[in-house]
């Protein structure tokens, strides 16, 4: 299995004035466009040829750094361009997913802040997660490219907190990014598909 770049599933300008047609262009034309170039090369003759992203990325961790970052940000990436759609955000959440945010997180408000707070609180370049561990939801944050899959989890919704995902736009606010991310760009429908999968 090689690597290849997703079109976005939507247009560059669709997520503005939120995440502008700029910062779409470089972060995925470029800095996702580099992870699969890269994770290409560094997976050709290695153990991990042929096998699954998720494979890649479990199997990589801790043994190949090189091709683990490459792959978890690939990885990461995939996911990350379907969590944001146009006109996302709000309160309206699938029956299922609120509820479940209401009985392992406290409900949806208090969500929202230690979702935003665990990525404002990732020192330097990393994410902040909501995955599902052992049947309960849990709010994390990685480092770098490492996601909750290498630690006995599911991801179903991430925000990128590296500065290219953000810097055109907010520069150095990046409390601001959260709160319009959350606010006005996830997908809750493929949250809850994720959700319903793990």
């Amino acid at each position: 299995m090689t690597f290849t770049l997703p079109e976005l599933p939507y247009a560059y300008d669709a997520l503005q004035p939120y995440m502008s047609k700029e910062t779409l262009e470089y972060h995925h034309d470029k800095h996702h466009q580099a992870y699969v170039t890269n994770g290409n090369n560094l997976l050709k003759g290695t153990e991990f040829e042929g096998k699954s992203l998720e494979e890649v990325v479990k199997g990589s961790f801790n043994k190949n750094a090189p091709l683990f970052n490459n792959a978890a940000q690939h990885y990461n990436h995939i996911h990350f361009w379907k969590w944001m759609k146009p006109n996302g955000g709000g309160t309206k959440l699938p029956g299922a997913l609120a509820k479940k945010i209401d009985e392992d997180l406290g409900g949806f408000e208090k969500f929202k802040t230690d979702f935003a707070a665990a990525g404002a609180g990732q020192f330097g370049s990393g994410w902040a997660w909501l995955a599902v561990k052992n049947g309960k939801l849990e709010i994390s944050k990685t480092p770098n490219g490492e996601n909750p899959l290498v630690h006995g989890a599911v991801p179903i919704l991430g925000v990128d907190v590296w500065e290219h995902s953000y810097y055109i736009d907010y520069r150095n606010r990046r409390p601001d990014y959260l709160k319009a991310f959350v606010e006005n760009l996830i997908n809750w429908e493929y949250v809850e598909e994720m959700y319903s999968k793990a």
